[in-house]
């Protein structure tokens, strides 16, 4: 029922809106807003985090004595 009471409520207020001009208000801007506040703020966490990132691998040294083979030159022949 409270609904039902809502929605008489905001009739009148539909009434005063220009059919062909429609905005999303201030609202709509706020919640851009907040959104873009928050892209940001994940980008900096984002960036921070790969700074941390090491990217060169550990030798191992199980690895290095199979890969030494392949790394050499071929023989031409």
């Amino acid at each position: 029922m409270s609904a039902s009471l809502a929605l008489t409520h905001l009739v009148p207020l539909a009434k005063e809106v220009d059919e062909n001009k429609v905005t999303p208000g201030v609202l709509g801007f706020i919640v851009f807003a907040v959104m873009a506040v928050a892209v940001w703020g994940l980008m900096k966490s984002m960036n921070k985090h790969m700074q941390k990132v090491d990217f060169k691998e550990a030798p191992d040294a199980k690895g290095e004595s199979e890969a030494a083979p392949a790394d050499a030159k071929p023989h031409q022949g």
